[in-house]
């Protein structure tokens, strides 16, 4: 069988870490890199494939069976709906917009094409999120009762150097890192519903936010307390802790995630389970059962670009939809609002 033609426009960080998984691809190959910039050019002789410098000149003479758009945010919009007009399947890196209304007019571009879309939240083809989103939807965990979560890690100086916009507003860690775990916590909690935030700046006094605490309701009437800090020396971290990304450091014995029920607990990405036994009565005088979810740890962005060969191919539905990129960018937005205002704000 023949493989799927996939083309990557954009061959920064994020591009060429979508090369290197379809290089790899039993069921899809690179057929084209889509960009303007001279460094493309290296990254496309290496890859063995042809160079367009638009989307246009790639659509006219190699029309590929589907595009990856790891491109900036701003193009985001413009390139998914050329290539919705075109036919072409598409995965859009996250996040699906630069603003709540931009991705509004992307998921009704979508929907009444009928397009396949594709949002590039990879953590949703994680491993470890299918196992304890598994977990809590067997029921082991009792009702849900809260999750705890965090996302604290140090970015470097030259961080702020190299890239001055990131010291100013929508530069910060609520609209630079915080989107992915708001769709890692709609997978294992549901829907959220409502938000409150503590924004502040103390640390490095930038005119954005260095760190945030954040509450959450989430539609089963569970709630979640969130720390994001991108100037905090821990490793309670996705990235410091899943061991899915070697560019990081990793800490093995740490969490970023704990939920909740009213029979015992999960903690992620250790997957430690900690649950009362079902012939005992429940109390905190009495032990738990003690144990650890088995799982095998995985690249997610390979498992996302098979994933997305199979939707260009007609053989599964998108795993992450338009809406759900829109939604997980709405409650980024709301958090925003909620930091901004010191007011509770309500999810739609």
């Amino acid at each position: 069988m023949s493989k799927t033609r996939m083309a990557v426009a954009g061959a920064g960080l994020i591009g060429q870490a979508h090369i290197r998984v379809l290089q790899a691809s039993p069921s899809c190959a690179l057929s084209a890199v889509v960009d303007p910039s001279p460094a493309a050019a290296a990254v496309a002789a290496q890859a063995g494939v042809p160079l367009f410098t638009s989307l246009d000149a790639l659509l006219a003479n190699d029309r590929p069976d589907g595009v990856v758009l790891a491109t900036p945010n701003a193009l985001h919009l413009p390139q998914a709906l050329q290539c919705i007009a075109a036919g072409v399947p598409v995965l859009v890196e996250k996040p699906i917009a630069t603003t709540v209304a931009e991705g509004q007019t992307l998921v009704d571009a979508a929907e009444r094409a009928g397009a396949r879309v594709l949002i590039g939240h990879h953590r949703a083809h994680s491993p470890i999120m299918a196992k304890a989103k598994q977990v809590v939807a067997s029921g082991q965990l009792g009702r849900l009762v809260s999750v705890m979560g965090s996302a604290t890690f140090f970015k470097p100086d030259h961080y702020f150097d190299d890239g001055p916009w990131r010291r100013e507003p929508g530069g910060g860690p609520i609209l630079i890192n915080l989107i992915h775990e708001v769709h890692n916590l709609r997978m294992l909690c549901g829907e959220i519903v409502a938000v409150q935030a503590f924004a502040s700046n103390a640390i490095r006094g930038f005119a954005v936010e260095d760190t945030v605490a954040i509450n959450l309701r989430f539609a089963s009437g569970a709630l979640g307390s969130f720390m994001l800090s991108d100037t905090a020396a821990c490793p309670r971290s996705w990235e410091q802790t899943s061991q899915e990304n070697q560019a990081y450091a990793t800490c093995e014995d740490e969490d970023c995630y704990v939920v909740a029920g009213t029979n015992g607990s999960l903690s992620v990405p250790t997957m430690r389970l900690k649950t009362y036994p079902r012939d005992q009565d429940r109390s905190w005088w009495k032990p738990f059962e003690v144990g650890t979810v088995g799982l095998v740890r995985d690249d997610p962005l390979k498992h996302q670009i098979e994933h997305f060969g199979a939707v260009v191919r007609g053989e599964a539905s998108p795993l992450v939809t338009a809406r759900d990129g829109l939604q997980n960018l709405k409650i980024t937005e709301a958090i925003a609002e909620a930091a901004a205002t010191g007011r509770v704000v309500t999810v739609h």
